[in-house]
């Protein structure tokens, strides 16, 4: 029986616009941003990659937070699985084709498999085995490479990331013709630091796109399929539509939400949400987040839940009062940063620092009541 976790929304035209526009500009990534989990991986996966298959390409998924101390070895391995898959067929007889023979007798009955020409090792350095790698893999595929790189702001938080990203540049650039790239990226201020500031390795490189959030036709489906399980019942897309903008455009909360409110057999959507917001599961996966926090950066985590600009005088007034010493900007430009790199805020492009997860704020403004001044 078909359930809400199976439904789903492809959009391939919105891969082949994508696919075109790498065509267009050899050498130029596309560097997509936007919030987490609303659906950039699932997109990359497929829609993006399938249209790069059916384009003749070879789709290589790299997800830099596989390895978040050495996003360089991440991408090489997963160019070094592509180039296994590519050289090493997965079948016996696919794999008796790729070895050379040696001798073969009279009327086929002797056949003796040579060993098939050994090239030079890999490269050990990082940066010279990227390179290397692409250019094995594009020849063994016979095809050009699009390389997918998820998280790529990620970068700027590692020791080594500037000199990461101009590795990057450089090999996209020198292998323009068999190297096609697309960046996605979930913090709009990094990754416009990255692409956008005057002097950086990857100024003016890539060209920064807005993934677009997903629409009616997802939640049409919600609301179909509820219908199809509580017959006589409905939910309203205009209710439909106002939530899924309150929990941040992400679909897979959608559909949790969605879940909960059909567990119980009910139509609003609000309530829903409140109950959903003050679930035991959801409030001890908040309380585990917030357990390494000290007491000041749980205090500006619910400032910023309130809407109150952090580093406001009447805020630092209002923060004195904790315990530790009267704080100053630079130590809640600290804590923000400490919770940025928890994943707990984000910025993104001229508006305010915002708490990541709108229901996690909804649930920091209930657990502490107090009216915004």
């Amino acid at each position: 029986m078909k359930t809400f976790d199976d439904i789903q929304v492809r959009r391939p035209e919105l891969a082949a616009s994508y696919l075109a526009l790498i065509k267009a500009q050899p050498g130029r990534p596309l560097a997509m941003f936007a919030p987490r989990r609303v659906g950039k991986t699932y997109f990359l996966d497929h829609d993006l990659a399938p249209a790069a298959k059916s384009g003749k390409w070879l789709p290589v998924y790299a997800d830099l937070w596989l390895q978040k101390a050495a996003p360089l070895n991440a991408i090489n391995h997963a160019l070094e699985e592509a180039l296994d898959d590519v050289a090493v067929p997965a079948s016996d007889i696919g794999r008796l084709a790729k070895t050379p023979v040696k001798r073969l007798g009279a009327m086929g009955a002797t056949l003796d498999l040579g060993e098939a020409p050994a090239r030079r090792p890999l490269p050990t350095a990082p940066e010279l085995r990227l390179d290397a790698l692409v250019v094995r893999l594009s020849a063994a595929a016979g095809k050009p490479i699009l390389l997918m790189l998820d998280e790529i702001q990620s970068l700027g938080d590692v020791a080594q990331g500037e000199k990461i990203i101009a590795t990057l540049r450089a090999v996209i650039h020198k292998r323009r013709d068999v190297l096609k790239a697309v960046f996605t990226g979930s913090s709009q201020e990094a990754m416009a630091r990255m692409l956008s500031t005057a002097g950086a390795p990857m100024y003016q490189f890539a060209q920064l796109l807005d993934f677009p959030v997903l629409g009616d036709e997802f939640l049409q489906k919600l609301a179909d399929h509820f219908a199809q399980v509580h017959p006589g019942k409905r939910l309203e897309l205009d209710d439909l539509r106002r939530v899924f903008a309150r929990v941040g455009f992400k679909p897979g909360l959608m559909r949790d939400l969605v879940k909960s409110v059909s567990a119980e057999g009910i139509t609003d959507m609000d309530a829903g949400v409140k109950r959903f917001v003050l679930d035991d599961r959801q409030v001890a996966g908040w309380g585990a987040l917030m357990q390494p926090l000290d007491l000041f950066e749980r205090s500006v985590l619910v400032v910023i839940a309130r809407g109150r600009p952090p580093m406001g005088r009447e805020t630092l007034d209002e923060l004195a009062g904790l315990p530790g010493g009267r704080p100053t900007v630079a130590k809640v430009r600290a804590a923000i940063e400490r919770l940025r790199r928890a994943g707990l805020v984000s910025k993104a492009g001229g508006r305010p620092t915002a708490i990541d997860d709108p229901l996690f704020a909804e649930y920091l403004l209930a657990l502490n009541a107090a009216p915004a001044q």
